[in-house]
């Protein structure tokens, strides 16, 4: 990809990221400490991408600036996805390992009766949806039942564990990028 064709990229990035999450100018001015016309002359190519304020519009809108400047890749967009087993998981990565969010399918068999499995906590936000079965989930002293087709979304600043309940359950579980190297980097 051609350097030109790279900044016109991040430059339409930024705009279409901004209009999608439903900012103005001036309130992504705002949260930047850019002016609104600044941003627009970014956005429109009268002004030079530089660092000194891509990493604040990054900041602001939540992206990296490794996603601003990735090069467009219309190759295979189909994932195939390899399972993986610990214990009583079965997990299949259902995104690139290079996003900033990371989806995966997993398969949790019940577990012999014991204690409660021990509870983590690591910076970051979970979600998932049960596909099939019953999940329990532990959040601190809490014990919250979700069953098929409900889902779940938490801070996982707060102790957290999972567990099927009553058989084998199935789930789609997102993570951002502290959850991703929490759950996944064990």
């Amino acid at each position: 990809m051609h350097s030109d064709d790279v900044e016109r990229a991040a430059r339409s990035r930024l705009r279409s990221i901004r209009t999608t999450l439903g900012y103005s100018l001036d309130e992504i001015a705002e949260l930047t400490q850019l002016s609104a016309s600044t941003i627009s002359r970014i956005e429109t190519g009268k002004r030079a991408l530089s660092i000194d304020v891509l990493v604040p519009l990054a900041n602001a809108l939540r992206v990296s600036l490794d996603a601003l400047f990735a090069a467009d890749d219309d190759g295979d967009v189909v994932i195939r996805p390899a399972q993986h087993r610990s214990g009583t998981r079965t997990t299949w990565p259902l995104s690139r390992s290079d996003g900033r969010t990371l989806a995966v399918k997993m398969r949790l068999e019940p577990e012999p009766e014991r204690a409660p499995p021990a509870q983590r906590v690591h910076p970051g936000f979970d979600w998932f949806l049960v596909l099939e079965g019953r999940v329990l989930l532990f959040l601190g002293e809490r014990r919250i039942e979700v069953a098929r087709g409900e889902a779940a979304e938490f801070s996982t600043m707060t102790p957290h564990a999972i567990s099927a309940m009553g058989g084998q359950a199935e789930l789609i579980m997102i993570f951002d990028r502290d959850g991703q190297r929490a759950h996944v980097h064990q």
